[in-house]
């Protein structure tokens, strides 16, 4: 396995606008890394240039200690896995999965050896002298996965695998993946448009918008402390709440306030306003922090009266969706035997330490990093 490294990597297409700008990522040996954002974010350019399917228009792209900008696809030492399968539709399982080997000029034996234990491994060995018109889709793309563990290479690189496949089987495939990587421990990248898949599969996770990596870090701490608010509305279900407001010394305390109200900043975001300067500021509140009715525990940052509009039961918990008085409308997820009707009144409680602070605008980002 190996090291990938992009160095300030741009793609730009004829004059259009850069597809991929100025991106430096640095993916350890056998690390597992996901690309995610939304469609057109440069993600699946972005692996398109490490296998060599796309040339960089500046950069440099290494994998291992080898610069590989001028190397072609075939000499890269790595194995792609696609969204549609690629299988070759006249070749058996077998034929398709021995295919790459066989163009290497390996030896019969040794393309038996590997095909063989990697259909065991993907549980596709009773399937070998069928063609991918008889297999399901899941038994497809275990095929293709297995095509490219028997290449044994440096790095995989997977482009949405599990995007044509139902909701159940896509559970299940991603969990076969993570266990498959824990296995052959490898150097893995993997992009996909899912959030809630890249945090469950990446041991970091690179979040695009616009060609631009908006952050780089592990799943919690994109989760916990996005960079800004295109980070924090984009990784999470549902997003993030925004209030706008102002902040103010109040009584030796730092206080926001809003059209629905106040609410009492406790450290760390009292800080992070105070080393922004205490202009105005974008508040953010995640659905699954807040909670309904009177909170007793001195815990919270304050309380707002909100009406019931909606309730979506999802299993064990629910989405209730609610709107002030000022007419903002706000998502609360709760635990599903929380006491919750229709047009109902009800206290919502904003937790004190799960509060975010943003710069204003769209991309505003965190304050929480002024005070790092």
């Amino acid at each position: 396995m190996a090291r990938v490294a992009l160095e300030h990597v741009s793609k730009r297409y004829d004059r259009s606008a850069l597809a991929v700008n100025d991106v430096s990522i640095d993916i350890a040996d056998r690390e597992f890394v996901v690309l995610v954002g939304p469609s057109g974010c440069g993600k699946s350019t972005t692996l398109r240039l490490v296998a060599g399917l796309e040339e960089a228009t500046s950069g440099t792209i290494r994998i291992g200690e080898r610069v590989v900008n001028d190397v072609p696809p075939k000499d890269r030492d790595i194995a792609m896995v696609f969204q549609n399968y690629a299988l070759y539709p006249h070749m058996t399982v077998y034929n398709n999965m021995a295919f790459g080997l066989k163009m290497r000029k390996f030896k019969k034996d040794e393309i038996r050896r590997r095909v063989t234990a990697a259909a065991r491994m993907l549980d596709v060995a009773h399937l070998l002298d069928r063609k991918p018109a008889a297999l399901s889709g899941g038994e497809r793309q275990r095929v293709a996965v297995g095509r490219a563990i028997v290449r044994n290479p440096a790095a995989f690189l997977f482009d949405e695998p599990l995007s044509n496949l139902d909701a159940q089987l896509r559970l299940h495939m991603r969990a076969e993946l993570k266990r498959l990587h824990r296995e052959l421990q490898t150097t893995a990248i993997y992009v996909t448009h899912d959030q809630e898949e890249a945090i469950a599969l990446g041991d970091r996770i690179v979040v695009m918008k616009s060609g631009v990596v908006q952050q780089c870090a592990t799943p919690m701490e994109v989760y916990e402390r996005p960079a800004n608010r295109f980070v924090a509305t984009f990784i999470g279900t549902p997003p993030m709440n925004f209030f706008d407001g102002t902040v103010r010394s109040e009584d030796g305390a730092m206080v926001f306030e809003s059209p629905m109200g106040k609410l009492r900043l406790p450290d760390p975001a009292a800080r992070s306003v105070e080393a922004a300067g205490g202009r105005s500021i974008v508040l953010g509140v995640r659905p699954e922090d807040l909670s309904l009715g009177t909170s007793g525990d001195g815990t919270a940052a304050g309380q707002v009266s909100m009406t019931i509009e909606v309730i979506s039961p999802l299993g064990y918990v629910k989405d209730v969706r609610l709107r002030t008085a000022e007419g903002k409308e706000v998502i609360a997820r709760v635990p599903i035997h929380t006491d919750a009707s229709v047009d109902a009144s009800v206290p919502v409680a904003f937790p004190a330490t799960r509060l975010h602070l943003f710069e204003p605008g769209d991309s505003g980002r965190n304050l929480a990093a002024t005070i790092d």
